[in-house]
């Protein structure tokens, strides 16, 4: 069976330069047709993170503390601009992996459960439903690189952990791997919803976007269509965000359920829903211009690969 498309059935008869056709074979011969869509999703990410990480960290700050966005950017020109990329190995890790498993896996799974389907009758958007959370539970074993990334956002924690490896290290020799993955509970109550939702709109978004007829015009409207789509799920699911941060930043003792981290932070915030989502309009605007960036560039990769 062919690679099951997730955005644009069209996408693989974009027309292709020479460069794109030798790009296309390199990619073939060393990954596999169903390959591509890790080494896309994966390269995605990569430049995702790259141009978004200091907004991340500003937007780490006012989970964790409750801050202004003034406030936390001075926290960080406190840090000093040797801080700025402090922390950026986990989520360089975490999240080229993740995208690429998210993708990844989501092909596969559709592919193997649509086989099956087609014989039993479920409905399609049960079967690509099904594979998009499965993805993303697949997706939160990767919990440890988000457990490290807060650690080393938290100023709390500059005298006490140097690097990726340090922290690692210490965790593990100090408290074992359960410490590793203190915030899964969030993570797999995130995850697996917003793929479903991701994979579910994404094409439907597109299709009320104007028909696009050169390569520069696909591409603003998989940015517009990630963007969107991205920004209102980080909305969405912003509390998990900041239970998963509170229960992270914590090293040592009790694991403390979902439910009472968040009564915690409501509690310390004055029973506030603008002070528990403080943060959320810059998350929105990253979050618009992340999963603009991760979903143009794989979906510009898929067609030239």
């Amino acid at each position: 069976m062919g690679v099951v498309t997730t955005m644009d059935p069209n996408s693989a008869r974009q027309p292709q330069g020479k460069l794109g056709k030798a790009s296309h074979a390199v990619i073939e011969a060393n990954v596999g047709p169903r390959g591509k869509h890790y080494v896309c999703g994966s390269f995605a990410a990569f430049t995702n993170i790259i141009v978004t990480f200091p907004i991340q960290k500003v937007l780490f700050r006012q989970q964790l503390h409750g801050v202004r966005v003034t406030e936390a950017v001075r926290q960080l020109q406190r840090d000093g601009l040797g801080r700025l990329y402090r922390g950026l190995l986990p989520p360089l890790l975490q999240k080229t992996t993740t995208v690429a498993i998210m993708f990844g896996l989501y092909e596969d799974f559709s592919r193997l459960l649509l086989r099956h389907a087609r014989s039993s009758g479920t409905p399609e958007i049960v079967t690509r439903s099904t594979a998009a959370a499965l993805a993303g539970t697949a997706e939160a074993t990767l919990t440890p690189f988000e457990r490290v990334q807060t650690l080393l956002q938290d100023h709390r924690h500059n005298g006490r952990f140097n690097n990726t490896a340090h922290t690692f290290r210490t965790l593990l020799r100090d408290y074992g791997v359960r410490e590793c993955y203190r915030g899964l509970v969030p993570v797999l109550m995130r995850n697996g919803p917003s793929n479903v939702m991701f994979f579910g709109l994404r094409g439907p978004i597109k299709q009320q976007l104007p028909d696009a007829r050169t390569r520069v015009g696909h591409i603003a409207n998989d940015f517009v269509c990630g963007g969107l789509l991205g920004a209102a799920l980080g909305i969405m699911f912003y509390p998990l965000n900041v239970v998963k941060s509170r229960a992270q930043a914590q090293v040592g003792g009790e694991f403390v359920p979902c439910r009472q981290v968040l009564m915690t932070v409501w509690r310390e915030r004055g029973g506030s829903v603008a002070m528990l989502f403080r943060g959320a309009t810059l998350n929105y605007h990253r979050s618009l211009l992340s999963w603009g960036i991760i979903n143009a560039t794989y979906e510009l990769l898929l067609k030239v690969f």
